[in-house]
């Protein structure tokens, strides 16, 4: 069971073979075995699960079940769920349980899918290797010396080490498809405003994209037919008729043109990486796709800009957490002021406290035109660089990590390459597209590789078609950890 795909547990359950509870039991067991040498997960309620697992048996005995009912799911610790400790993996929130749902959560619920269980993550979602998190580092299934990505990299070590069926992640620069590619996993990251922000606690506003993170891209399409959808409490939510992001996976892909960016081909990708990318374009040529090369000119400046404008977002999202109402206060203050600046300075890790002042900086009188709007403008010009690159291709691809994945503390002294660590993937959120990695190979050390593939916006059903179709012609995505 643990190998199967989501379409294979759902019919599992419908049949009767498998109940719901004893398919979340079995998830639960694997956890409790597992979990203290990867550190996946921050929160765990056996019993909350449990009762989610027995409602969903009685909704497939009523034959009232949809396609996720009865399925365990992990969600990331950034998404708040009614009565479960919600910390994004901070000291700040250590004590925060939630009195509401997310939306996205809701939308699992209302589907009758079960909540394993919080992953852990970078602290408020800022880092690239999950080292940051109050809750300690997520190490990789692949080889536990080595890092998982992030900020999801505890969802993307959780489905990789099969301690969930699939799982939810958040992609504010990377952050779905980073730790999908170095844990040998699948990803999405959305059009930005397909799927609600309500209740996902915010890093950078106009970033931020919640997104599924399974095995395969048949997964990632029946999570997304749950997680899509308008929501009036977010007001970037984009109302738009329902789909079914189902609907293209078995179509042909005779015809389709491939986008590889002269940019993303140039110094700075390891030789495995690109070695495992060059074969899987290879295998597109022979499934029907022809190759254009196309240019990305400004996407080299996407990394500068990213650092810019996220912490300036983020310094303003931030300045919530005071200790006043919720979550970490100091223990010991003279008066008000004082209570802040120990709270914030005792609450928040060293990462955040970097990309805090960042953005205060960034933001101060006299260093907003020269750096923020600066920053906006060529941000303008990522976005058109991508609109005219989609008149000459259907999708665009190349690597989603400039390497495998590094070893833990190996980038921790050195901010700026951990930032390059994400260089592929920061133009996509700028320009507010769909983007996704998909596993294709194994490089250096035996660790996984991934290709991303960017889509023209609301392209996303065509691009898990195009994942689909390579996931049905070869075999990475169904690899898994040895040993585990």
């Amino acid at each position: 069971m643990l190998n199967s795909s989501l379409q294979q547990l759902g019919s599992a359950l419908r049949a009767r073979k498998i109940s719901s509870v004893e398919l979340t039991q079995l998830y639960l067991d694997r956890i409790a075995k597992l979990n203290p040498q990867l550190n996946a997960y921050i929160t765990l309620n056996p019993e909350t699960s449990l009762a989610q697992a027995r409602a969903a048996d009685v909704r497939i005995a009523a034959d009232s079940a949809e396609a996720l009912t009865g399925i365990p799911f992990a969600q990331k610790d950034i998404f708040c769920a009614q009565g479960w400790l919600t910390t994004c993996g901070s000291k700040m929130l250590h004590n925060f349980v939630s009195p509401y749902d997310a939306h996205v959560i809701s939308q699992f619920n209302d589907a009758g899918a079960i909540n394993l269980g919080k992953t852990n993550m970078d602290e408020f979602a800022m880092g690239s290797s999950n080292e940051t998190s109050h809750y300690g580092t997520v190490k990789n299934p692949w080889d536990t010396a080595r890092v998982p990505g992030g900020s999801s990299g505890g969802t993307a070590a959780a489905v990789a080490a099969r301690l969930c069926a699939a799982a939810t992640g958040t992609d504010t620069g990377g952050s779905i498809r980073q730790p999908a590619a170095l844990c040998g996993i699948s990803g999405l990251k959305p059009t930005y405003g397909v799927v609600s922000r309500y209740g996902m606690i915010a890093f950078a506003s106009s970033l931020d994209q919640a997104g599924p993170m399974g095995r395969s891209a048949e997964d990632l399409a029946l999570m997304m037919n749950v997680m899509a959808g308008f929501d009036e409490r977010d007001s970037t939510s984009l109302q738009r008729d329902k789909e079914d992001y189902t609907r293209d996976l078995n179509k042909p892909l005779t015809g389709l043109r491939i986008g590889l960016p002269k940019e993303f081909f140039a110094e700075g990708m390891g030789a495995d990486v690109a070695k495992a990318v060059e074969a899987a374009i290879a295998e597109y040529k022979k499934l029907g796709a022809t190759i254009v090369e196309i240019s990305l000119p400004n996407s080299k400046l996407s990394v500068p800009v990213y650092y810019v404008l996220a912490p300036a977002e983020a310094s303003s999202n931030l300045s919530r957490f005071d200790g006043v109402r919720y979550g970490y206060r100091a223990p010991e203050y003279s008066d008000l002021a004082d209570m802040y600046e120990k709270s914030r300075a005792q609450g928040f890790g060293a990462e955040v406290k970097r990309r805090i002042m960042i953005g205060t900086y960034v933001l101060s009188h006299g260093y907003y035109d020269a750096y923020y709007l600066q920053a906006q403008k060529i941000r303008r010009l990522i976005a058109q660089d991508f609109i005219e690159a989609y008149k000459q291709c259907d999708v665009i691809m190349g690597p989603t990590s400039p390497s495998t994945a590094f070893k833990l503390g190996e980038k921790g002294d050195d901010p700026v390459q951990m930032y390059l660590s994400d260089i592929y993937t920061i133009a996509v959120n700028l320009a507010g597209l769909p983007g996704m990695s998909i596993p294709c190979g194994f490089g250096a050390n035996n660790m996984p590789v991934g290709l991303q593939i960017i889509g023209n916006y609301f392209d996303e059903a065509r691009m898990l078609n195009v994942a689909h179709q390579y996931q049905l012609a070869t075999d990475w995505h169904s690899r898994a950890p040895h040993g585990l």
